[in-house]
């Protein structure tokens, strides 16, 4: 069965977008991006709500920019053709290799999970990974641990009212300070 992964950066203080809205301090170096290229090419479609279908389509004509170094094109090519799935209630199309989803998060990921197809089922954006992890539908999360403190912002973690277990799979730590933390959910040790 295909697992379902949540992959973020996030603050040491625990937030992927700061108070202001950004992320700049999560910007990624050569050997950061590297790792989330890899990362990338493990997943058979990625999940997400408009704020980050609105983000993520400059990957989509990203090819076409000639500023772009090898590492960038590498990881477009990886993005442009990778299925999309976007919930969203306020458009009513997407572009590239997206769609909008007909149902539920549950429903479409139960429905993901029997169709034939290879590779993780990806969750991204902070308010969609939320609802999964408040319905227990994410088997994995791979944080990126940046060296920053923000303040605020939106949490990686909102609260929920129950417990979950986690199990630790992988860690490394990267030359700029960012550590990677890999944990599998305990699924006997949900409460």
């Amino acid at each position: 069965m295909r697992s379902v992964t949540c992959s973020m950066g996030v603050s040491l203080d625990g937030h992927v977008v700061g108070p202001d809205g950004g992320f700049d301090w999560a910007a990624p170096d050569e050997e950061l991006f590297r790792f989330v290229t890899d990362e990338l090419r493990q997943v058979g479609v990625h999940l997400m709500g408009r704020r980050l279908y609105e983000t993520m389509l400059y990957w989509e004509t990203a090819d076409q920019d000639p500023a772009l170094d090898d590492s960038m094109l590498e990881w477009a090519a990886l993005w442009k053709p990778l299925p999309k799935v976007v919930f969203s209630t306020t458009l009513s199309t997407v572009r590239g290799n997206a769609r909008l989803a007909s149902g539920g998060l549950a429903e479409e990921i139960e429905r993901l999970r029997a169709a034939p197809g290879e590779g993780d089922i990806a969750i991204g954006g902070p308010t969609l990974a939320a609802e999964a992890a408040a319905s227990g539908l994410i088997d994995e999360y791979r944080v990126r641990v940046h060296p920053v403190l923000v303040g605020g912002g939106i949490p990686f973690f909102p609260p929920h009212e129950r417990r979950v277990d986690l199990e630790l799979v992988e860690t490394r730590t990267f030359s700029s300070g960012v550590l990677y933390l890999r944990y599998r959910v305990a699924r006997g040790a949900v409460r």
